[in-house]
């Protein structure tokens, strides 16, 4: 070949439709001699390397800046910055640590789980054999070219896109290209219905190699037509490019709570200052007075609590083999409303099996697992059992596929679940091969469509040679004079029985099995020699043995957490490339909702007609990568909060479309790259799991914000009411007293809530609705009416207690206002920690238990001296003790009341309350499919 470069269409130019001789004048090569190593060279420097650029990650620096960018923590450094104004260095000390503490805390769990997605994606760098010069050399595969003519075998991965030049019983595993789990026949033949200006379906395309994909059966030379981003492959990783990912709830909702946080906080400072300063207080008094505001307004807690929780969460999925990428993902999880799932490898074990038997006019049923060789033969009681000696034959004598006892397979999946289905039989295939071996064979081959083997055996002591034949059940029947093989005894004619068999054959069929017939014929002592010679010419005058059904079977937890998906109101679909007939009977068994739609049906569709089918559709087959990608689209416009799991290249943009793309560990690449998480166990119901787990840190993030919303805005209303009122020159509480209730009341309620183990019924509820956010109107109502009683309570010994509050020197009335707060404090976690159940219920006691440390903090804050100097307190009697405890539980009284008639109300209704009650939580969603019907949810 001579080194002149031709610039190459790898994009646009339907190799599929086009002879192979013009396909090499197109790609200026030689399918003997290959390309020059000089022209492979120079096209390698003009068309770059066959690799995929891998998306880079964030650096260090940029997750720490962006979490110093969160709002929150924005506020809590402008509270710094005045503590240093000021010169209360305790605030600026303390408040700085916080923000420190939520900048490292986020940004090291979010590194921590990147640096589990990298490991999980590195790969090995394939080679592959190309013809340079005429002579076979390896090369690493990101050195190929368009023009090189590759060489593959059985076991090899495919190593650019590329055109069938040459092929002996070729099949490859597409898989992770179409979804497809059966292995696809290929050889180099000109498609009809392209070269007639027709376009073929990627999955149809029986003379193109894809890179990626592996070979399983067979030998090909192939002549490369795209590589790098130009490969199916390529594109797919390309089209990632153009989807942006969207926001997870909790950051939509975090952001809408500190707008909110933020016009209460600054308000109230704004109008502490201006009113002492018109009160004509020091300057130094006033900002104090405007520190502790702040302090008491703004939620210093709230990202590290929620960071915490997140990363609790995360390491809660680790646990249960699902990765993260980022901790909000965590959240994200359990506001799922709907489930988009791939098929191969996902809820199937992406292994061929033999599930069912159709012989002598019977039904067997097929246990097992995948290439596992344990499993049983089971019938209808009374059926005869069929002497299967000729189907074992066939199966272990005309296959080439090898299995091990651990699962491992070399060769061929569907011959390998023949030989799976032999040893269940009782027959070991390499035993039986070295019995008999092969005298000789027609090889496999896309056209006729059937294998036949030769064999030497031994009938009623009489050496035979038997002919072995499996394939297409209506070529392979064909082919058949009688009805029952030649080992049965006597042959009947096949006439009266095809009608028979042909039922089976087209019931196995309807529900998505691919079905292989077996047929056998001993041969004549004068037609040996044409066995060698000619050994198609004896593929007639067959005795039917019997046909098998094989199918990708399910994995054994996937029923199981399909229906606990959809027990928890979750819409669960299935979107495969495999044909639409195999998908609907998966899409049966696992008992989905109704309807069943085509890629090419999916695609016809108008937008505002798929909208209001969808409801009805659940399982779609034969479907594209950009079909995932646009139903991926379609939910969200819905206003659902979709997931997406795959395996495949073809699913990698959906997954990074979707709200939590979930990708198996054993998938490509590019898929963990576009994933959000990971499943290490490539275990649908993991992913149901960590639904599981995320519904529950969100209803303690939720927990957390009505107790510390209720908490703030006590303290707002107090701290606007000593100044409005110009109790205690305006000072509430002193700023000590503050930073004390932050560290042993507020961090201790946040306690109490983070160990609650949550409501054990949370997966049988809808899902919350993304479109409402925690600051909606029945929440704030909740926190006001909440906060108003905590003020109340703290108000009163600042207006009728023992003595005359001070804010330079101890008052027992300030004391009690103290008190009184860090009572209040602990009991508002208590009772917060579930809405609507009851806060006294189990594990009350170990609430409780965690409690006795604000006490005891609150009782040594008014006994030990140097805290009394600190704090301006001073010791409470007995009497005063208890009005403190009676004002704290206030709140507690006014909640559960209000919990017991709302639980009260959802009863009469005869609505569960679990799902139906909450004063923050209405459900707008119209969640598609029977199963998601919404309803009112508590925060």
């Amino acid at each position: 070949m001579t080194g002149a470069t031709s610039t190459i269409d790898q994009a646009e130019a339907r190799w599929y439709a086009r002879p192979q001789g013009e396909v090499m004048t197109a790609l200026d090569s030689d399918a003997e001699r290959g390309l020059d190593n000089g022209a492979a060279a120079t096209r390698l420097s003009s068309y770059g390397p066959n690799s995929i650029p891998r998306e880079q990650p964030p650096s260090a620096w940029s997750v720490a800046l962006r979490q110093l960018r969160d709002p929150m923590n924005l506020m809590l450094i402008v509270v710094v910055v005045v503590g240093l104004v000021s010169g209360g260095l305790l605030t600026t000390v303390v408040v700085g640590l916080l923000v420190a503490l939520n900048v490292v805390l986020g940004a090291r769990q979010e590194l921590r789980a990147r640096a589990s997605i990298d490991a999980l994606a590195t790969t090995q760098v394939p080679q592959a054999r190309v013809v340079r010069d005429g002579a076979v050399i390896v090369v690493p595969a990101a050195d190929l070219v368009p023009g090189d003519v590759v060489e593959l075998e059985a076991g090899d991965l495919v190593p650019a896109d590329g055109r069938v030049l040459r092929s002996a019983t070729l099949e490859t595993q597409e898989a992770a290209l179409t979804g497809e789990s059966a292995p696809v026949a290929k050889d180099g033949a000109v498609l009809t219905a392209a070269s007639s200006g027709g376009d073929v379906a990627l999955g149809d395309r029986s003379n193109m190699l894809f890179q990626s994909t592996s070979v399983t059966r067979g030998t090909a030379a192939m002549a490369v037509t795209a590589t790098g981003i130009h490969t199916e492959m390529g594109r797919i990783a390309t089209m990632l490019n153009t989807v942006h990912r969207t926001r997870s709830p909790l950051q939509r909702e975090l952001d809408s709570l500190t707008r909110v946080l933020g016009i209460v906080a600054w308000t109230a400072v704004a109008f502490i200052v201006v009113v002492g300063w018109l009160r004509g207080l020091p300057l130094n008094d006033v900002v104090l007075l405007g520190t502790a505001m702040a302090i008491s307004a703004i939620p210093t807690g709230l990202p590290a609590f929620v960071s915490g929780l997140l990363a609790y969460g995360a390491k809660d999925l680790a646990g249960a083999e699902a990765v993260v990428k980022n901790l909000t993902d965590v959240e994200t999880l359990g506001a799922t409303g709907t489930i988009n799932t791939d098929k191969t490898g996902t809820l199937t074990m992406n292994e061929m099996m033999v599930s069912v038997i159709h012989a002598d006019g019977a039904w067997f049923t097929v246990d097992g697992e995948g290439y596992r060789k344990t499993g049983g033969i089971t019938s209808v009681a009374g059926t005869p059992t069929p002497d299967f000696t000729g189907l074992a034959l066939g199966l272990a004598l005309d296959s080439d596929a090898t299995v091990a006892d651990d699962g491992g397979v070399i060769g061929d999946p569907t011959e390998a679940a023949l030989v799976v289905l032999a040893a269940k039989l009782g027959v070991n295939a390499e035993q039986t091969r070295r019995a008999y071996p092969r005298l000789a064979e027609v090889p496999f081959d896309s056209s006729y469509k059937f294998m036949a083997t030769f064999h030497r055996i031994q009938v009623d002591s009489t050496d035979r040679v038997i002919m072995l034949v499996k394939g297409a059940p209506d070529v392979v029947l064909d082919r058949c004079a009688y009805a029952s093989g030649p080992l049965h005894g006597g042959q009947e004619p096949i006439g009266a029985a095809r009608a028979g068999i042909d039922a089976a054959n087209n019931r196995m069929g309807g529900e998505g099995l691919r079905v292989l017939a077996f047929a056998a014929r001993l041969l004549d002592l004068d037609e040996e020699p044409a066995m060698r010679t000619d050994p198609m010419t004896l593929t007639y005058r067959l005795g039917h043995v019997g046909m098998v059904g094989i199918i990708d079977p399910l994995r054994a937890e996937a029923k199981t957490a399909v229906r606990t998906a959809q027990q928890a109101g979750i819409d669960v679909r299935m979107i495969t490339g495999d044909h639409a007939a195999t998908a609907r009977a998966i899409g049966e068994t696992l008992h989905l909702g109704p309807g069943t739609i085509s890629g090419p049906d999916l695609q016809a569709l108008p937008e505002d007609e798929l909208t209001r089918r969808l409801p009805q559709l659940h399982v779609f087959g034969r479907v594209s990568p950009q079909d995932k990608l646009r139903l991926t689209q379609s939910l969200q416009r819905q206003g659902l909060v979709v997931a997406m799991t795959g395996d495949a290249v073809n699913d990698a943009a959906a997954l990074k479309q979707a709200d939590i793309g979930v990708a198996m560990g054993s998938g490509s690449a590019v898929t963990k790259q576009a994933a959000r998480m990971i499943l290490t166990d490539d275990n649908f119901g993991t992913l149901v799991h960590a639904i599981e787990i995320g519904r529950r840190v969100y209803e303690k993030i939720v927990a957390y914000i009505r107790f510390q919303m209720t908490q703030l805005l006590a303290l707002v209303m107090l701290f606007v009411a000593a100044t409005a009122g110009n109790l205690n020159r305006g000072e509430a509480l002193t700023p000590a007293m503050v930073l004390y209730l932050l560290f042993f009341a507020t961090a201790i309620g946040v306690i109490i809530i983070a160990v609650d183990p949550g409501d054990p019924a949370v997966m049988r509820r809808p899902p919350r609705d993304p479109a409402v956010p925690i600051t909606n109107r029945a929440a704030e109502l909740t926190w006001l009416s909440y906060a108003a009683v905590m003020f109340l309570a703290a108000l009163v010994p600042l207006l009728w207690g023992p003595d005359e509050p001070r804010a330079d020197a101890p008052s027992a009335s300030l004391t009690m206002t103290f008190v009184v707060l860090g009572l209040g404090t602990v009991a508002n976690a208590v009772i917060n920690r579930r809405d609507p159940a009851s806060g006294l219920g189990p594990p009350i006691l170990k609430a409780a238990a965690i409690s006795l440390i604000t006490i005891g903090m609150l009782i040594l804050a008014t006994w030990v001296g140097f805290l009394q100097r600190t704090l301006l307190t001073q010791p409470l009697t007995g009497t005063q003790w208890l009005a403190c405890l009676g004002l704290a539980l206030a709140l507690p009284a006014v909640a559960e009341t209000a919990k017991a008639i709302r639980r009260a109300r959802a009863g009469q209704t005869g609505t569960d309350p679990r799902r139906a009650v909450g004063p923050d939580r209405t459900s707008t969603n119209t969640a598609t499919g029977p199963a998601t019907a919404q309803s009112p949810m508590p925060t």
